[in-house]
Order: structure tokens, then C-alpha cells, then sequence
């Protein structure tokens, strides 16, 4: 099993996060100034999905994403998205052991979603609920 990754991990560490906000209020403040838009990239890279299957994946238009990634950061909304969208990907990563499991899971089809991949509910509030309470179902061997 490999060490789990961490938010910062996700978000691209010190390239794109000026500070590495611990606590979850430093969270807040983070998302409220705004994440660099280099975490788009950073965590696009690591699901391996183009930004555009990122911007389906947080419901925010591509060509939106595009601008910000010029304007160098996100707004507090989707700064808010992606870092839920980082949050559900080191949940998967810490119940599936590995980066490339957890990948594979959030991209198939899955019973415990409807058939739906998770990936793809993640651009609603209860989507990304259902997906992060998904895992834990998973790791207390509860699967339906």
C-alpha cells in the first residue's frame, strides 16, 4: 500500500498553493481568496482526464476554466468545487490503497451510483454526497 495522498498533493503542492493550509478554516480563507488556477492542471494531470472532462466533473463551462488558468485563479465558487472534487479523490486514494485504484474506480460505472461512474455526479452537492460516502460504505464492507 502507498502513503496517501495529501490535498496539497493534489492541488500541486508548493507550484500552486502559496501556503499549505492545514486546519480546515485555513482551508476557508484559501477558497475564499481563491485557489490558483494551477491546480486545475495539477489535479486534471493526476486523474489523467483532459480539462474539459474536469470541467464537466465540477459543472463549470471549459471555456470559464480556460479564462481563469490566464487570470491565474479560481473564484471562491470554484475554488469550492476543487477542492471537493480533490477531497473525494484522497478519499478514494486512502480506502483503495492506491492512486491508480482509486482512478479506476471514480471512472467506472457503479452499482452503488446508479451505474453512473462517480466521477460524473460529482457536479451536484448530493452527486458528490452520495460518491463520498461511497468509500466508506466500501472500507466497512457495506456495498449496497
Amino acid at each position: 500500500m502507498t502513503l496517501a495522498l495529501s490535498l496539497e498533493d493534489l492541488l500541486g503542492d508548493k507550484e500552486a498553493l502559496p501556503a499549505k493550509p492545514r486546519p480546515p478554516l485555513q482551508w476557508v480563507s484559501l477558497i475564499r481568496q481563491g485557489i490558483p488556477s494551477a491546480a486545475v492542471d495539477s489535479l486534471a494531470t493526476t486523474l489523467a482526464i483532459s480539462q474539459s472532462e474536469l470541467a464537466t466533473a465540477l459543472a463549470i463551462p471549459d471555456r470559464t476554466l480556460t479564462r481563469r488558468k490566464k487570470e491565474g485563479t479560481l473564484n471562491s465558487e470554484e475554488s469550492a468545487k476543487l477542492l471537493q472534487l480533490a477531497r473525494v479523490v484522497k478519499r478514494a486514494d486512502e480506502v483503495f490503497g492506491a492512486i491508480e485504484r482509486a482512478l479506476d474506480w471514480l471512472k467506472s460505472p457503479n452499482a452503488a451510483c446508479s451505474g453512473a461512474t462517480p466521477l460524473s455526479l460529482l457536479d451536484t452537492d448530493i452527486g458528490t454526497e452520495s460518491v463520498l460516502d461511497t468509500p466508506g460504505r466500501i472500507e466497512h464492507g457495506i456495498f449496497a
